[in-house]
């Protein structure tokens, strides 16, 4: 069987293609919540515990639209901890040792992604996604709102309700 995998994949390219995605695995869902200060944080979701437990957090990144990084922070090679759903890591951190980039300002109506990595444990996935939005309310308040929650779909365009929707 093994030798049959090398003659297609030297034989037909197409292969090489196809086989690191299938290998990849299935992407987590990450939640995107209000925090301290209606500041968004970031977890797994509930569901995501259920299946496979805590992951091991390795970083967190938060991007805008066309990929510029608005935070990051990640944990150090000998550190981790398992990220429950219960638990939240606030946007810009609370731990200045861990290393980390400033946070840049969030901009309501603007569609962010969230993604956590973690390491490598089990049949868990790696990577957990979600995408976030500010909206401001009535009083000038702006509260996180999650894009593409559990049941609907992260297929279509994500935008962010009208301001007071």
């Amino acid at each position: 069987m093994k030798r049959l995998l090398t003659r297609l994949l030297v034989i037909c390219p197409v292969f090489q293609l196809v086989l690191p995605v299938q290998a990849a695995g299935r992407v987590g869902e990450a939640e995107v919540r209000a925090g301290a200060n209606g500041n968004a944080c970031f977890t797994i979701a509930m569901d995501e515990e259920r299946r496979g437990g805590g992951p091991e957090f390795q970083s967190v990144k938060v991007s805008a639209p066309g990929g510029t990084v608005m935070w990051k922070m990640a944990m150090p090679r000998e550190r981790t901890f398992p990220l429950n759903a219960s638990m939240c890591i606030p946007y810009g951190g609370r731990v200045p040792a861990l290393p980390q980039t400033a946070a840049a300002p969030l901009a309501e109506g603007v569609v962010y992604q969230v993604q956590i990595d973690t390491r490598q444990t089990g049949n868990r996935p790696t990577h957990y996604l979600a995408r976030f939005c500010l909206v401001r309310e009535g009083r000038g308040v702006a509260r996180v709102h999650r894009i593409g929650a559990s049941g609907q779909s992260e297929r279509a365009v994500p935008t962010c309700p009208a301001p007071g929707a």
